[in-house]
């Protein structure tokens, strides 16, 4: 179905949320509670759901007694490859108590460039949700070194709406949208729509995400979205605690329309 507005989304057939690293890990660990259980609301409901979800590495850090983020990758890679199976553990403990089985995707920026692996990615990713399984999907950072280095899980948010064909995305982050300058700063307002095709070129974006774990920022979000719409999925960006009024469709976050075509 087309998805014109928030309030369309608990009627959307397809979701994609992304969450990031700041969201889950530290301080608001506590917010994947809340995650798993707005995910599992609207798979009750019929949704097809699938997490793109950073996180990987913060999980793995104090498995390997770093208290910071490293800079070197072989350090960075370590992390991910200890973190990402602890992170899938967590998220399916939780995922049990809705009787929602998860499933584990890991794909890198070659994976879309390549047209074999792209076709195979999404042939995957539709079997998943035709067998009600919720895929999480993450980048493969323990191999993928360019993606730790300059990448950030929006944009690979939006290709994986564009891979399934996605209603809506949702991305969620520690700030509850889009605002016309780093909301910090006094005159700051939050954006509620972005009209299909609008630039944005009167924002000042600051950066999005906390405790020095996230890669992501405003600036990233708001390009993933124009990607995401240009494709013909509309986009919600809203604060990670507000992830099951966004479901709902209340009225949150900033939006972006979609293309119509």
């Amino acid at each position: 179905m087309r998805v014109s507005s928030r309030q369309d989304i608990p009627a959307a057939r397809r979701i994609v949320v992304k969450v990031g690293s700041s969201s889950i890990s530290g301080e608001n660990a506590h917010q994947i509670k809340t995650l798993v259980e707005a995910l599992a609301e609207a798979h009750g409901r019929g949704t097809e759901v699938v997490l793109v979800s950073s996180g990987a590495m913060a999980t793995g850090f104090p498995y390997i007694n770093l208290t910071s983020r490293p800079t070197d990758l072989p350090t960075l890679q370590a992390a991910a490859a200890v973190g990402q199976s602890r992170l899938m553990v967590r998220y399916q403990e939780l995922l049990d108590h809705s009787n929602i089985v998860a499933g584990q995707v890991l794909l890198t920026s070659g994976d879309f460039e390549n047209d074999s692996t792209r076709s195979n990615a999404a042939l995957a990713m539709e079997k998943l949700l035709e067998l009600r399984v919720l895929p999480i999907v993450n980048e493969n950072d323990t191999v993928a070194t360019q993606e730790i280095r300059f990448g950030d899980n929006d944009h690979l948010a939006a290709l994986v709406a564009q891979l399934v064909n996605a209603d809506v995305l949702v991305l969620l982050s520690d700030v509850d949208g889009i605002y016309t300058k780093p909301p910090a700063e006094p005159g700051a307002e939050r954006i509620e729509l972005v009209p299909f095709g609008h630039l944005l070129d009167h924002v000042e974006f600051g950066s999005i995400g906390s405790a020095g774990v996230g890669s992501g920022g405003a600036g990233t979000k708001a390009a993933a979205a124009q990607f995401a719409a240009e494709s013909g999925t509309a986009v919600l960006i809203t604060h990670a605690a507000l992830v099951s009024s966004a479901l709902r469709g209340d009225n949150v976050g900033t939006w972006f329309d979609a293309s119509a075509e």
